[in-house]
């Protein structure tokens, strides 16, 4: 897939003005952010376990293809199959032979990027299977036809009166903005989904290589009847999800838990090993589990950006990020959002396709301030910036845009004379384009940077200001004060 650069930026444009979605998304991303931070304040050292977190990445990445070849082979110990996939492509390909084997009429997923990525539903549709997405968010933009706008909370960006017309032109049901009674719809709606399906589809939020075992995290439980009720389940997860040992598990589950929703851990946390045995009662005749490549091996050779493949998906990142906030998920044009979808959508996608998306970040640094695995995103995202000023394509037609404003203020801010002559004409300027205060538009390469910020008035030179605020200050200390 390849971003439309100029859809992208229309998307962002729209978002932007969206006042609507902008409450919804700061208001949503607040709570988050409270329960991540009740989470860590209940830890005895937050700081600790979080180099902990980051050091079992470190060491599992290192160690990843002997990781993997065991993880096959418990796998294929307990009954279970192993698919290699290279790409997105390759990826669907194997579902879709799976599918066509069984005979698979319906599918019911559970929530997964992963079969976002590789765009899996659109896929089954086109071959003719009924599919059907089980977690409620999903459900939600499933159902709008729209992907999801958060990595954790899929519909994040819909209030209850949206959802409830959804149901109503969708479902044909009545309407209703009660909360319950639009969770109540879709359980009626999924519940005969989940009894006749044929595959459960899943992702994974880990794979533990020394046993085997999938581990599957959530909080509503229709990831279970994903994977018991149909015959069959497979589950896609990218390669850089295998951990070595459950001493590793343990402490990947309490940060992600802990930095997602604060939780000590998730509502319903299923680890599956293997397919149905001869003795048990639930669980699926078959299990596939597919491991993704999709560019991973590439980014995991590259000393910069490897440290993206850390990413827990916590979606922490997202709800700290006033970018994020501001136009929401859609507008960053693909599977990916926030922060980390600025790195993922530019590593993953072909080279060029995210390139604009590398200068929606403030690099204000709240993101690596409550990353669980201390990801450093504005560092990566600067190396970005710095790879695309040395490409020639990208020079050639940024430079007025970009390149031209910062080198002309580099000059100007180690000049005091120039710089000062500079902002006696902005000032002069600002008394014929901005009288009221606001500037309305601004001239040439700038125009663009201007029309999606409130720019303020310039005001007198703070070394013309010294002097006053000096004597000001004087003032108030004086004995007695």
């Amino acid at each position: 897939m390849e971003l439309s650069v100029k859809a992208v930026k229309k998307m962002a444009a729209e978002a932007a003005r969206n006042e609507v979605l902008y409450r919804t998304l700061t208001d949503a991303g607040d709570r988050f952010v409270a329960l991540r931070e009740g989470g860590f304040r209940e830890l005895a050292d937050p700081e600790g376990l979080r180099a902990r977190g980051r050091a079992v990445k470190e060491r599992c990445l290192a160690n990843m293809p002997g990781l993997l070849r065991l993880l096959e082979k418990r796998v294929t110990d307990r009954g279970g199959i192993v698919h290699w996939a290279k790409d997105a492509s390759t990826a669907r390909g194997i579902i879709l032979d799976l599918v066509s084997r069984y005979g698979i009429k319906t599918v019911v997923k559970g929530k997964s990027m992963m079969t976002e990525e590789i765009a899996l539903n659109q896929a089954l549709v086109e071959k003719g299977i009924e599919v059907w997405e089980t977690d409620l968010g999903e459900f939600i933009v499933q159902l709008a036809g729209e992907i999801p706008s958060h990595i954790i909370a899929p519909a994040i960006h819909m209030n209850k009166e949206e959802v409830a017309r959804l149901f109503c032109d969708k479902l044909g049901v009545p309407y209703t903005e009660n909360p319950e009674e639009l969770t109540m719809v879709a359980r009626r709606v999924l519940r005969e989904k989940f009894l006749g399906a044929d595959m459960g589809i899943t992702g994974g939020n880990m794979v533990v290589a020394e046993t085997g075992t999938l581990a599957l995290f959530e909080n509503e439980g229709n990831i279970r009847m994903s994977t018991s009720l149909p015959k069959v389940h497979v589950a896609l997860i990218g390669i850089e999800k295998v951990v070595e040992t459950w001493d590793d598990f343990s402490v990947l589950m309490t940060l992600l838990s802990r930095s997602a929703a604060g939780q000590k851990m998730p509502t319903y946390l299923s680890l599956i090993t293997g397919p149905r045995m001869s003795d048990e009662q639930d669980g699926p005749e078959a299990f596939h589990l597919v491991l993704l490549d999709n560019g991973r091996s590439d980014i995991l050779g590259d000393q910069v950006l490897r440290d993206s493949l850390f990413c827990l998906r916590c979606g922490a990142c997202l709800n700290v990020c006033p970018v994020y906030k501001r136009i929401g998920g859609h507008s960053y044009g693909w599977v990916y959002s926030g922060p980390i979808g600025i790195l993922l959508d530019s590593e993953l996608l072909p080279p060029g396709s995210a390139r604009d998306l590398a200068f929606a970040c403030t690099l204000c640094g709240g993101c690596a301030e409550v990353c669980p695995v201390l990801i450093d995103h504005p560092k990566m995202i600067l190396d970005f910036r710095r790879r695309l000023a040395e490409d020639p394509m990208w020079k050639g037609r940024q430079v007025l845009s970009r390149v031209l404003p910062m080198k002309l203020y580099s000059r100007l801010s180690v000049r005091p004379v120039f710089f000062r002559i500079a902002g006696f004409l902005a000032r002069g300027l600002q008394a014929i384009m901005a009288p009221s205060g606001e500037w309305r538009w601004l001239p040439g390469p700038f125009a663009e940077w201007g029309a999606r910020r409130k720019i303020p008035r310039f005001k007198r030179p703070f070394s013309r200001r010294w002097t006053a605020l000096k004597a000001s200050f004087e003032k108030t200390q004086r004995p007695g004060r």
